[in-house]
């Protein structure tokens, strides 16, 4: 059985794709670090869907954590193997640079880039070995397409993700594995409700912000057999922000 993991999947973007996966039909492995009340809620609701769903509560930031976790659950489930990735988890510590904690800086990078090394490089062997592959979703953002002041922990992170995704999916193309990374603007989330959304929504051409469901489709679009021939590309999903 194919199987979907989603890190960060208890709130925000992560649980929307971990809903939509479902309603697609796909069992769902939802990580999640501490929300244990609110990972329940998703994986109720995508069972509700007719799937499988399961938890996998791991801190993806402490390598230790994420081999011990994606190890027990491979031998859980020795005849199946996560064929979808989405690295989605992810945190903000918003700061002028030189104000900035050295721990708020290593924090958004290891919850984000250093995760997405440790999760990948242990599901991609199995991927690699199945003859229709898999397919890899990484969560960028736009700011790190252009920057955006007061993140540069943030914008450095998911430009890290960018070039992550750029070179790995040459390295694994040929093995039928895909891997796109999505680059969200103004989203309605958890990650964006301190923010002036008034003021914000203004710079939009399309005069809102992105609905995760919106974000949830395009994410599935590119771990579907529908987009098998695009890889190593960055989609941005921004209302027009950054074109």
């Amino acid at each position: 059985m194919k199987y979907a993991l989603v890190t960060g999947g208890s709130r925000g973007l992560g649980r929307a794709i971990c809903l939509k996966l479902a309603e697609q039909g796909i069992p769902v492995v939802i990580n999640y670090q501490s929300s244990d009340a609110a990972a329940e809620e998703v994986k109720s609701l995508c069972e509700q869907q007719g799937v499988k769903a399961e938890l996998m509560k791991c801190d993806v930031s402490n390598m230790e954590a994420v081999d011990a976790a994606l190890d027990k659950w491979e031998q859980e489930h020795p005849d199946d193997y996560i064929a979808y990735l989405v690295n989605n988890a992810g945190i903000r510590r918003d700061n002028m640079m030189f104000m900035m904690p050295a721990e708020d800086w290593h924090a958004v990078l290891n919850t984000s880039l250093d995760a997405l090394y440790y999760v990948t490089r242990k599901v991609l062997p199995k991927m690699m070995m199945r003859k229709h592959g898999g397919s890899i979703v990484n969560m960028a953002s736009l700011s790190g397409l252009k920057g955006l002041p007061g993140q540069t922990n943030y914008s450095a992170t998911k430009a890290g993700i960018i070039g992550a995704t750029k070179a790995l999916a040459q390295e694994v193309a040929a093995r039928s594995v895909t891997v796109n990374a999505v680059a969200p603007g103004f989203i309605e989330s958890d990650m964006t409700k301190d923010l002036d959304v008034d003021t914000l929504k203004q710079q939009v051409p399309c005069k809102r912000f992105g609905k995760p469901e919106e974000v949830a489709d395009l994410v599935c679009f590119l771990l579907s057999d529908k987009a098998k021939y695009i890889t190593g590309e960055v989609v941005s999903i921004n209302g027009g922000l950054y074109t």
